[in-house]
C-alpha cells in the first residue's frame, strides 16, 4: 500500500491493512477505533478509550485527561457534528 490514511476518529496515520478497521483499507478509520465486527466506535466509547490512552502514556488525571481527549477529538472529522 503506498498511500497513508489518516483516521478520521483518532489522528493515528494508517499505512498497513491490520492498521485500519477489520483490515480493510477503504475504511476511513483504524484498528483502535473500531468494533471487533469493524464498525466505528461511538463519541463516547471513543472519547473513553482516549481519556485512557493520555492517562496511561501521559500520567494526567481523569479530568485533565478527558478535556485533553476532546480537545484532540474536536480537530477530527468524525467528531465535527458532536464538538461544534
Amino acid at each position: 500500500m503506498d498511500t497513508i490514511k489518516t483516521c478520521i476518529s483518532c489522528g493515528m496515520p494508517m499505512k498497513t491493512p491490520s492498521e485500519f478497521a477489520g483490515g480493510d483499507t477503504e475504511k476511513d478509520y483504524c484498528v483502535h477505533c473500531a468494533h471487533s465486527d469493524g464498525s466505528m466506535k461511538s463519541f463516547e466509547e471513543q472519547k473513553a478509550s482516549l481519556t485512557q490512552f493520555i492517562i496511561k502514556t501521559q500520567g494526567l488525571d481523569r479530568a485533565v485527561a478527558e478535556n485533553a481527549a476532546i480537545a484532540m477529538m474536536k480537530k477530527l472529522p468524525a467528531w465535527a457534528e458532536y464538538l461544534t
